[in-house]
């Protein structure tokens, strides 16, 4: 079902009618894989705290948020360091083959559509890795951290500075 390191699947005929309180921490070997997966130095941690509850006559909703901490290299001083991370989850499942495709010229609301049910179930572990991704900086600063324009000094010019030199020498 999951193509990711990251895998805990639970069936809907498994959740009660009141709904499941989850908390999943994948080990170290995982938030090592996942780390790889988001091309990153390392996730020190990582906690989800989801429920699942049943939502209509066959789906589901997930809601919860994804914890952790994720070492990045720093996009000025190239030093790695720790950013903590926490996202919200709220995810909507549905079964398999139910999703309307949208209609043309139709308006969009803004509200991302459900997730299909595979095979009777879902992937909290592969939701957990896709809210990790989706939290995670894409232009990671150290705290302190701050871009200094580099001098215009000599080793600085143009090229075409050496070409107007040529044409004072003559």
């Amino acid at each position: 079902m999951s193509q990711g390191p990251f895998s805990q699947v639970i069936q809907v005929v498994d959740v009660p009618p009141a709904g499941l309180h989850l908390v999943l921490s994948p080990d170290a070997a995982i938030r090592e894989a996942l780390a790889r997966e988001a091309g990153i130095i390392a996730v020190p941690a990582l906690t989800a705290r989801l429920h699942v509850a049943p939502e209509g006559a066959a789906g589901l909703r997930v809601t919860g948020t994804v914890e952790g901490v994720v070492r990045q290299t720093c996009g000025v001083t190239l030093e790695p360091f720790d950013a903590p991370l926490s996202e919200p989850v709220d995810v909507h499942f549905v079964p398999a083959g139910t999703l309307k495709p949208p209609v043309e010229g139709e308006e969009d609301t803004g509200i991302d559509p459900p997730d299909e049910i595979v095979d009777g179930g879902i992937d909290l572990g592969a939701l957990a890795s896709e809210f990790l991704n989706l939290g995670i900086d894409p232009y990671p600063r150290k705290p302190g951290a701050v871009f200094e324009q580099p001098d215009a000094g000599e080793g600085n010019l143009s090229p075409f500075a050496a070409l107007s030199r040529l044409n004072r020498d003559e």
